[in-house]
């Protein structure tokens, strides 16, 4: 029988070697979304490069249109696809998700120069240095801790001309900012080819030429070309990849460049600091909440 709900939604359990099969499966059945969901309150330890990790025990949460009869989808679910079938349906209310949306992101003064602003908000100052930018595939939108200190750093040191890394770009948000303020010239690299067409959109949304930022995958050739020139590399990812990222990083670096690293705990701070201490005197420069951001200059 069908919902009078403007959405139904079905929640499944699933250990984790059985989620990919049942999301194929409920998306064969005309699922308009599927979200997964920790089951069991089980922490994820930090994942390493390309990993995407799951809990063990999983919550699959299926939304489907309201006037949609889930019953035949119900009566056929393989028995080897999940550990708990819902008996029925749940109804979820309609809301006006756009403006619920909107109402959550409002525009951010990142220093003395920049502004991140959604593009349905107009800029507080039209004099600054705006960058519009939607939430969207990839991180970052600066309201999170790291982006947010990374992009206050970026405000008080980029000097025109400069020439900047942003790796682990994401949604290209520091890229963006560097090139805004002056970089001449900016490289993004990340891994995840989503994060290289959301930072090459936002790009183009920003005004950013080709010509000045410059988008690539890890293992690149490109990214050879850059190695020893960048007045300064920025880094938001996360502790462990920072550590094994070290060689690589400081390799791009310009002597006396700048090295800005971010997406690590307090406790996680010391050692970041030893990997680079070769090449770097690195130290904190800045905390927000548990969150610290590194800064140092090569040797």
């Amino acid at each position: 029988m069908s919902s009078d709900a403007a959405w139904q939604e079905l929640h499944f359990t699933a250990r984790k070697d059985q989620v990919e099969a049942l999301e194929e499966w409920l998306f064969e059945r005309g699922a308009l979304s599927v979200t997964l969901e920790d089951q069991a309150d089980q922490p994820l330890l930090e994942p390493g490069p390309g990993e995407t990790p799951l809990w063990d025990a999983v919550r699959v949460v299926a939304l489907f249109g309201g006037e949609q009869d889930l019953t035949p989808t119900l009566n056929a679910v393989p028995v080897d696809l999940a550990t708990g079938v819902p008996s029925a349906s749940e109804p979820v209310a309609d809301r006006e998700w756009t403006r619920v949306w909107e109402d959550q992101f409002h525009p951010l003064q990142m220093g003395e120069r920049l502004w991140i602003c959604p593009s349905w908000t107009p800029p507080p100052d039209p004099d600054a240095v705006n960058i519009m930018l939607d939430p969207g595939l990839a991180f970052g939108t600066g309201t999170h801790p790291t982006t947010a200190m990374c992009l206050r750093a970026l405000d008080g040191g980029i000097d025109p001309g400069m020439r900047v890394v942003d790796y682990g770009c994401g949604s290209g948000i520091l890229g963006i900012a560097a090139a805004r303020l002056g970089a001449i010239a900016v490289l993004a690299v990340d891994n995840d080819p989503q994060a290289i067409t959301a930072t090459r959109d936002n790009a183009a949304r920003n005004q950013v030429p080709d010509t000045c930022l410059s988008t690539v995958l890890t293992g690149d050739v490109v990214i050879d070309a850059w190695a020893e020139s960048a007045e300064w590399v920025v880094a938001n990812i996360l502790a462990g990849p920072l550590v094994s990222l070290a060689p690589q990083l400081t390799a791009l670096m310009a002597p006396g460049g700048r090295l800005l690293l971010a997406g690590l705990l307090a406790d996680q701070a010391n050692e970041v600091i030893e990997a680079y201490a070769p090449t770097v005197g690195l130290k904190v420069v800045d905390q927000q909440d548990d969150w610290v951001l590194l800064a140092g200059t090569r040797y």
